[in-house]
This record gives structure tokens, sequence and C-alpha cells, in this order.
């Protein structure tokens, strides 16, 4: 791993009316790790993801990507500097195959008879499968051109991360990633997930499943009530301290 985070939260406050959602929250995060963020609901998990990829503009605080520090306006400013976030609904079009749901809303054109304009499916699809490929993912002949709704959920994760990677994300948030899969499926999630490291992505796993967390995660950071309720590196603690900082059972000090 780099010295320099590729992704520093700086003092990151975030109210909506009379509810302080997140409180002075920081944090770094290094270009191939894994860092978890956990924490009950309503502990500011949703609302912290959403200020570092466009959602929201944070009310006090600081974002610094590469060293720079970045405001977004929306989340399309996001990903254009390289943070991509896969929410637990995925974002992907049921009714669109492999290749589309990559490419969603930047589909390549092309001319037919050097007049009309056509979008590029062939280009998409190989494109597709090209990016799988480096993730070590192989899809079953011919479901590649089927909607991804005929996919298996670990499959239809492996589009999401897909169409990350093939933007060139350098960091991802995965927002319960595992949740409504099967244990094999989780398995190839977690595969997926350090294959992602191999290639520097630093990755921000949100997550309740504490199985999953300490599976993938080199450090957790637990939330309580939007405050940053203890840092902890994976291989220095355990699930039931996690569970008393998530609960306030124990001091903050790392």
């Amino acid at each position: 791993m780099a010295d320099d985070p590729i992704l520093s939260v700086r003092g990151a406050s975030k109210r909506f009316g009379g509810v302080q959602a997140l409180q002075r929250v920081s944090f770094d995060l290094q270009a191939g790790e894994v860092l978890a963020v956990a924490g009950d609901n309503g502990a500011g998990k949703s609302t912290l993801i959403k200020c570092i990829s466009g959602v929201h503009a944070p009310d006090e605080g600081e974002i610094f990507y590469k060293g720079r520090r970045i405001e977004m306006a929306n989340p399309r400013e996001a990903r254009a500097l390289g943070i991509e976030t896969i929410y637990q609904d995925l974002a992907l079009a049921d009714n669109l195959d492999v290749g589309a749901n990559v490419f969603l809303g930047r589909e390549p054109r092309i001319r037919r008879l050097g007049i009309l304009p056509a979008i590029d499916r062939r280009r998409m699809r190989e494109a597709a499968r090209e990016v799988l490929q480096t993730l070590e993912i192989e899809l079953p002949a011919g479901k590649l051109g089927q909607p991804v709704r005929t996919l298996s959920g670990g499959q239809r994760q492996a589009v999401a991360i897909g169409r990350a990677i093939y933007w060139q994300a350098e960091v991802l948030i995965m927002d319960e990633p595992t949740a409504a899969l099967g244990v094999p499926e989780q398995r190839k999630v977690r595969e997926l997930i350090a294959r992602l490291q191999e290639q520097q992505v630093g990755i921000i796993f949100i997550s309740h499943n504490l199985v999953d967390i300490f599976a993938v995660a080199d450090r957790i950071l637990v939330l309580r009530r939007g405050v940053a309720a203890g840092e902890r590196r994976t291989a220095e603690t355990d699930h039931d301290e996690i569970v008393r900082l998530m609960i306030g059972a124990e001091p903050a000090a790392a």
C-alpha cells in the first residue's frame, strides 16, 4: 500500500433538520485496502457514503482524493474522479444484457451505412466480457447477451463491480454487497474483493455482517449515532469488541 491515502475524510458532519446524522467523522483509505464501516441502523453509514459519493455535500469537514481537496455537486462528478458506489440494489437494468448494463447511460455509438446512428452493442458485449475476465469471472455461454435478470445474485454483483472497474474506479464503495446472497455467492463476492485489492482499488465496505467484515477488511471503522465510535485493525480485534463499540459498551480509544 502507498504511504499517502487515496481518500481522506476530515471532520465530516451532516445535519438533516434537527437530526445530526454525522458528526466530525474522519478516516483515511489506502489504495488496495478494504475499510469496513460498521454500525447499527441510524449509525450514519449511509450518510457517510453519500457524502463521499456526491449525493450529499457535508455541512462541515473536507474530503481529499489523491491528496487534492474535492467538492462534488452530484454522483456523476464523483464517478468522473474515480469514486464509484455499488448500492445494495445494484442499480442494474434487469431487462438489458450485461454489456448494456456496463455502459448504462454511456453507450458507444456507430453509424450504420455511414448515416444512421445506432448503439454499438457488439463493442459493449466485448468490453463486458473483457472486464469480467480481468476479475476472473466466466459467465456461461450466451449469458452475456441475455437480460441480467437471468443471472444469479453473485453474477449480478460481478456485473455491477465490472461496470465500476471498466470506468476506472480507484475507490469503490460497496453497500451491503453480500446481503440476500447464499453462502457460495457470498464467498464469490469476497473473492472479487480480493482481486480488486490486487488491482490497487481502495474499497469502503458497508455491512451488518461481521463474518463478512472480518473475512475481507483490513480495518474497521465503527459508527454510532453519527459519531466515530472507534477504529480497529481487523487482525487486532474480535467480534465482541466491535459489537461493544457499536452499542457503546466500551470507550472509543484506539
